[in-house]
């Protein structure tokens, strides 16, 4: 991984899509390898947009729900700008704000129609999957892992409860790898009962 940083991973979406940011975040989570991810999520409510993790992200996901909220318009914008890949995601079924669905005509992406998260999730799945593999060297992933993302993507994916006694995935989080992750300081604590490599 260049730079042994995180992979960057930011996601757009409006408050009214929690589920679906949760979603995608946990699977991403459990994607079978060790890279090391930051997933970036569009701030809530007194939140500050983190503008570096956008402007650097190694893969944008915008989703599109009922309307076009701040400050979705303004990471898109910034995405593109950027050089950002995007991967746009619309919501169906849903009753749309004039806002929305101008957005939604305006942006000249190719929208991939969702029904639901268990639908998103196999779908972004199957996107992050394919981005994964195409640039394989560049993350320095191992035949092992290679083979783990094909079969995954081979098999018909499973939709990704959302567990109310876990973490808030729907919020930012930086989501370390012991084989990968080198601290700057500090050290990475392991189970009460392993004894803690040299270095690690």
């Amino acid at each position: 991984m260049p730079g042994n940083r995180p992979v960057i991973i930011y996601i757009s979406a409006a408050s009214d899509l929690m589920v679906e940011r949760e979603t995608l975040a946990r699977m991403i989570a459990r994607l079978p390898v060790t890279l090391a991810w930051q997933i970036v999520q569009s701030p809530l409510e007194g939140e500050m947009l983190d503008l570096d993790a956008l402007q650097g992200a190694d893969l944008h996901l915008l989703l599109m729900g009922m309307d076009i909220r701040a400050p979705i318009g303004l990471e898109w914008g910034m995405a593109v700008y950027a050089g950002r890949q995007t991967i746009a995601f619309l919501k169906t079924n849903v009753a749309r704000t004039m806002a929305g669905q101008s957005f939604v005509r305006e942006t000249g992406v190719g929208w991939k129609p969702f029904s639901g998260p268990a639908d998103l999730n196999r779908q972004a799945q199957q996107a992050l999957i394919d981005h994964l593999l195409t640039y394989d060297s560049h993350y320095a992933l191992t035949p092992v892992e290679v083979e783990q993302l094909q079969t995954l993507k081979a098999e018909e994916a499973s939709p990704t409860q959302t567990d109310p006694a876990g973490l808030e995935a729907g919020r930012s989080a930086v989501i370390l790898s012991r084989e990968r992750y080198e601290p700057s300081e500090g050290i990475l604590i392991g189970d009460a009962d392993e004894e803690t490599e040299p270095g690690v």
